[in-house]
Parts: C-alpha cells; sequence; structure tokens
C-alpha cells in the first residue's frame, strides 16, 4: 500500500519490507536529530492494523499471547508475541486497547498470518477479529513531541513516543500539522540505538524471545499456558539460550554498511574463521556513526573483536551470555 505522503518534497521510497513509505525526506541525518528532540512525525502507514473486539478479547488475546493482557487497563500499551509449538516467534504485536477494543500494528505484510491463526483459535469465545490496514494508518510521534493526537484517535504510548491510529483519509491532513516528516530510516536509527528488536530483522525461523531480550518487555513469565510456552520456561529455569543479540559499532571507514545477514567472525581468526553471527541491522547514527544490531553464539567473549564481512566491528553486550 502506496502512502501518499510520499508526494511530499524531498521523498525517497524505501524498499523491501518497508516499501510504500518514505526512506527519507532528503536528509536522513536532520530527520534523526528531530525525532530524537522530540519533533516531527513517522509515517508507518505500510504497517498492518489488527483489531480485536467483543466481550472476551482480553481473556481469549491472554490465553494465546506471552503478555498478561487479561487485566490490560484500558489506554495502556504493551508489546507480546505469538510463538510456535516450539517456542519460535512467529509474531510480534504492539498492542493497546481502548476499552471496547484492542488496537495492534504489526509487521508490513504479516497482517493475514496473523488473522489466520487468530481465527483459527476462536472457538466459543465471542470476540471479533479484523484486518483494518485499508482502513487505518499508523503513524509515530517521539518521546517529547507536543503534537496533539486528532480527537477519538486511539493511541498508544511508550517510552519511545506516541503511535496513533488515524483514519487513513486523515493521513495527508493531520501530516501538514504534525511538522517536519521522517522517514523510517530515521526511525530504525533511533531503534537500533535503543536495542530494540524487530521482528524478520532481528529474528529468523529459530529465535526464541530470550535471545533479543524480549522477556519482561513482550513476555511474563507469570502468566497462565500458551504455545511455546515450555521452550520459554525451561530456557528460563534451566539454561540459556543459544544466541544472543549485541550492539556493534562499526569501523566508520567503510563506505557501505554491512547488509542484514552479513555474517560475522572473530577478527582474531581471519578471513576464513568460523561464523559466530550475522548482522540483523545496521545503520547510520547521527551521532553514534555506523552501528548495528547482530545475532552472536553465546559464547563469544564479550570483550571479542569482531569482522562483519570486511568492516571491523566492537561489540556491546545488550542480552547477557
Amino acid at each position: 500500500m502506496k502512502s501518499p505522503l510520499l508526494s511530499l518534497p524531498g521523498a525517497v521510497p524505501a524498499e523491501g519490507v518497508d516499501e510504500g513509505v518514505a526512506a527519507h525526506y532528503g536528509d536522513l541525518f536532520r530527520e534523526q536529530r528531530a525525532l530524537a528532540e522530540g519533533t516531527g512525525f513517522v509515517d508507518l502507514s505500510h504497517r498492518g492494523v489488527v483489531t480485536v473486539s467483543g466481550d472476551d478479547r482480553l481473556s481469549w488475546l491472554h490465553l494465546l499471547l506471552t503478555q498478561h493482557v487479561s487485566d490490560l487497563p484500558t489506554g495502556q500499551a504493551t508489546e507480546a508475541l505469538i510463538l510456535s509449538a516450539h517456542g519460535h516467534i512467529e509474531h510480534a504485536l504492539y498492542l493497546v486497547d481502548d476499552g471496547a477494543t484492542v488496537w495492534a500494528h504489526v509487521e508490513p505484510g504479516t497482517q493475514d498470518a496473523l488473522i489466520a491463526y487468530l481465527e483459527s483459535m476462536k472457538f466459543f469465545y465471542r470476540v471479533e477479529v479484523a484486518d483494518r490496514t485499508d482502513d487505518f494508518a499508523v503513524v509515530h510521534l517521539p518521546a517529547g513531541s507536543i503534537a496533539e493526537a486528532p480527537e477519538g484517535a486511539v493511541v498508544r504510548e511508550t517510552a519511545y513516543g506516541r503511535d496513533l491510529f488515524l483514519p487513513r483519509a486523515d493521513l495527508e491532513s493531520y501530516a501538514d500539522k504534525a511538522g517536519p516528516p521522517a522517514g523510517i530510516l530515521a526511525y530504525e536509527s533511533l531503534r537500533v540505538e535503543h536495542h530494540r528488536p524487530r521482528l524478520g530483522f532481528e529474528t529468523d525461523h529459530r529465535t526464541i524471545p530470550h535471545e533479543l531480550g524480549w522477556i519482561g518487555t513482550a513476555v511474563h513469565l507469570q502468566k497462565g499456558c500458551y504455545r511455546g510456552q515450555e521452550t520459554v520456561a525451561r530456557v528460563q529455569n534451566l539454561g540459556k539460550p543459544p544466541r544472543r543479540l549485541v550492539f556493534l559499532h562499526l569501523d566508520g571507514s567503510e563506505v557501505h554498511l554491512p547488509p542484514h545477514g552479513t555474517e560475522l567472525r572473530l577478527a582474531d581468526e581471519g578471513p576464513d574463521g568460523r561464523k559466530i553471527g550475522f548482522i540483523t541491522t545496521s545503520v547510520r547514527h547521527h551521532e553514534l556513526g555506523p552501528v548495528a544490531l547482530a545475532l552472536v553464539k553465546r559464547n563469544v567473549p564479550v570483550d571479542a573483536r569482531l569482522v562483519a564481512g570486511e568492516t571491523a566491528a566492537a561489540q556491546e553486550v545488550v542480552v547477557e551470555p
């Protein structure tokens, strides 16, 4: 779905999974600084929007999600995962309940599979699941923003800012009032800075929540059963995850950033050394320079010098080994 905001001056379309919104509007670092200072907005209208309504919506979702939502207060934001039977991450949902309906935004293109799963689990519960992507667009206001949400808009407020669920028909008119636009690359740069994982970037087909630091933020350890809980409990109580998320400072003399999937090796072992992980997201940050998130094997020493392809990298611990 192509955003009408791609017609704004300077807009350069994003590629890949973020296709449909702007990568930037002509000045990546200015856009990053604006977001960091609490001004402007980010067009996230390419993300899927799913709603769950009905009297049983919270108690029903509580059975399916990794998060404790049976008593979720109206207006309180949370995030949750859906796992496979083996505990691997399949979906990530960013939720808020408005008192009558649970609103969630999800990764672009994942809403159909999510809705199919939810529909298969309805049974006798009084719930209605709907795809609202065609009708509603997500707009992000950064932390500290004093921009007002339109009257009646559903707002999901977190420490990183506010996500607004706006009628898609109102997207252009709201953009005129919300301040300077920032592209998805600026948004991603701040996400990496804050070590926040993203489905499909920091995850692959075998990722479990412990590897990314999602325990506590998206996974509640003191709630009832859900699919994949056995794996979560076993790793939490009896072992360690096989991999861990790290934050990397990349060699700033390199012209190109190592793309997603670039293999990581120990610098001391040279170019033919064993693979010990891979880049998940790499960005250019307005203050930190080129940085990245990566998954590495748990037993990689925290002070080891790494190489991403041909780019030297120094790691900071995100998930403890």
